[in-house]
């Protein structure tokens, strides 16, 4: 009996010693380099061990002043290849369907790469030089763009990379812009997003995220003409949850309101890079590949938390060059919740006038 209780307690602590190698001092070791491979990147919960500590030691809606040193905060994955699997599973959950792409003419959905930067994401939100808390990020605005189609990224393998450009001091908090680059096995760009995130002070009183409506304002900004489309979507509550698996969004706390949704409570809302890859879908199904063919720019506002389960109506339509000038022909389009006005995402597609 007592052997067998020594045994039992020799696994157990072999057990633990192998857990704190593998999860904590492999991956503090690796983070000593801001250049790693594929194969060998910090765990998950590790990672997430250090988002936990920053967020019970940072404040939210302020920079942190503890730092004396203004260090870059970038990191680069090397050797990376596109998963089949992984693929599917994105493209299931955004409305694509799970054989996406099926054909040679429809390219890889343009959001998956920031998918494949989620866990670069949360090296760079839980960097000792990264000067915000991790907790509470909102997503208020995006501008995407591919250079070359994104299918490159099945060639061979690729580069992905996250740097933090700049910090703001804003009225409702402080703004973060992140850069998300993917470049192809031969060197040359081809996917880029540049991500602006909030970290809001609680002190400061908001009715919606992203840039303020004047009352009777269109969401897009302009007049919806007449060749308007609408598709009306179901958000189902099990919708909510693969969103929390598949396009997790760099939030922990996601994850503590999974319970409630399984008793049938609205708590839990869908990401922002859910909502757009939906929007994107739903533009190709209606308006061919072409609309969303490389090289094409996007840009995105986030307004109002989209609560699972429920509906959304995506609308879209083609613009003609503004009257300043200022912006080329393109397709507008956002996604409102079902029979209001409530705007969860609008946004823009556009070919800069350079390709």
């Amino acid at each position: 009996m007592g052997n067998a209780q020594s045994y039992i307690t020799a696994s157990v602590t072999a057990c633990s010693v192998y857990l704190v190698y593998v999860h904590v001092y492999s991956s503090h070791k690796l983070l000593k380099t801001n250049v790693l491979n594929n194969d060998r990147l910090p765990s998950s919960v590790y990672l997430y061990m250090k988002y936990l500590t920053k967020a019970l030691t940072r404040k939210t809606g302020c920079l942190c002043r503890d730092s004396t040193r203004e260090c870059e905060v970038v990191y680069t994955v090397l050797n990376c290849r596109l998963e089949t699997p992984l693929l599917r599973r994105f493209c299931t959950a955004a409305g694509y369907g799970w054989d996406y792409p099926d054909t040679e003419d429809r390219d890889t959905p343009l959001c998956f790469p920031e998918f494949l930067c989620r866990r670069l994401l949360l090296m760079v939100l839980t960097d000792r030089d990264f000067r915000l808390s991790p907790a509470d990020l909102v997503r208020v605005r995006q501008s995407l763009k591919t250079l070359q189609p994104v299918d490159e990224l099945k060639k061979g393998p690729f580069t992905l990379q996250v740097r933090v450009l700049v910090y703001r001091q804003i009225e409702a908090g402080v703004e973060v812009d992140i850069c998300l680059t993917a470049t192809s096995r031969t060197g040359c760009p081809v996917w880029e997003s540049v991500l602006t995130l909030l970290s809001e002070n609680k002190l400061h009183k908001t009715t919606s995220r992203g840039s303020p409506r004047k009352e009777n304002e269109s969401p897009t900004d302009e007049p919806e003409p007449e060749n308007v489309k609408q598709v009306e979507l179901k958000v189902s509550r099990t919708a909510g949850l693969q969103c929390v698996w598949t396009f997790s969004d760099f939030f922990p706390y996601r994850l503590l309101s999974l319970s409630s949704t399984l008793f049938g409570y609205r708590s839990q809302t869908s990401p922002g890079l859910w909502m757009l890859s939906v929007c994107l879908a739903e533009i190709e199904k209606h308006n061919g590949v072409e609309v969303i063919t490389a090289p094409i720019n996007i840009t995105a506002q986030y307004q109002e938390p989209l609560m699972v389960p429920g509906r959304v109506t995506v609308t879209f339509w083609e613009n003609s060059k503004d009257q300043n000038q200022s912006s080329a022909p393109g397709l507008s389009f956002h996604m409102q919740q079902h029979g209001t006005n409530r705007t969860h995402v609008k946004g823009l597609i556009f070919r800069s006038e350079s390709t």
